[in-house]
């Protein structure tokens, strides 16, 4: 058995099971209470672009020739990467392979340039928030109250440390986020 991460775009065809996955376990949760539209809306409420070097990215798990997880990141500000999208297939949870997507996009925002993470996740998807609480995330809202009524619920990360590792390793630093030289 063997995983390994293939960047891509969410137009690729191994991106559809993963995404059809994810449109209905966010029906089976939400319904259509954030859109009449349901979870295909908010799905398609950015395009592919956003998700696209230099500034995000789209990642996905593949196991054996079948993808079996992934996320994406975009451009949130110059030094915030905002994640997207990540998720796992429903019958392979509870093996940490949600784990390892935010690990290597965390990597690969660091590469990209970032230095924090910024995410938000709803209200009823308590293992997202059990997942990025025992990663280091900093919940933005008050853990002790009900979820419901945020609806969404932002975290954070400061991945510093990343960049400063990156910049050891004599990784240079992306141009589109150094900044200008004014001469």
């Amino acid at each position: 058995m063997s995983d390994t991460f293939l960047y891509t775009t969410p137009l690729d065809p191994r991106a559809k099971p993963l995404i059809d996955e994810l449109i209905i376990e966010y029906d089976s949760r939400y319904g259509t209470y954030f859109s009449d539209e349901g979870a295909a809306a908010e799905l398609h409420r950015y395009p592919p672009e956003a998700f696209a070097p230099p500034h995000g990215n789209f990642v996905l798990l593949i196991r054996n020739g079948e993808t079996i997880g992934g996320g994406a990141f975009k451009h949130h500000d110059d030094r915030t990467a905002e994640f997207k999208r990540i998720w796992t297939r429903s019958d392979l949870r509870r093996q940490g392979l949600a784990r390892k997507v935010l690990l290597e996009l965390e990597a690969q925002a660091a590469r990209q340039g970032y230095s924090r993470i910024y995410l938000t996740t709803g209200f009823r998807q308590p293992e997202a928030v059990g997942l990025y609480l025992v990663n280091g995330y900093t919940a933005l809202f008050d853990v002790e109250a009900d979820p419901e009524i945020y609806k969404t619920l932002p975290f954070e990360k400061d991945i510093t440390h990343l960049v400063a590792s990156l910049a050891l390793l004599g990784e240079p630093h992306p141009s589109h986020l150094q900044p200008a030289s004014h001469s």
